[in-house]
């Protein structure tokens, strides 16, 4: 099965650094995903990867502003 992503990249340079940033997100909460097709992710584990990506883009915006 081919991995097909339609996600474009804003700034397409940052694509390296937004994939290793989504493997430590993944570590932080004990999720084992793997470089390339991660289909057997449950939808729950691959939720908890991203809201774990969000709130540090949040944090680190906030951080910004003081």
């Amino acid at each position: 099965m081919a991995y097909n992503n339609s996600n474009k990249l804003v700034v397409p340079e940052a694509k390296a650094r937004l994939d290793q940033f989504k493997m430590e997100s993944a570590q932080e909460v004990g999720v084992n995903l793997k470089q390339g097709y991660n289909g057997d992710l449950t939808s729950r584990e691959a939720g908890s990867i991203g809201g774990n990506m969000v709130k540090k883009m949040v944090e680190a915006y906030e951080q910004g502003l003081k």
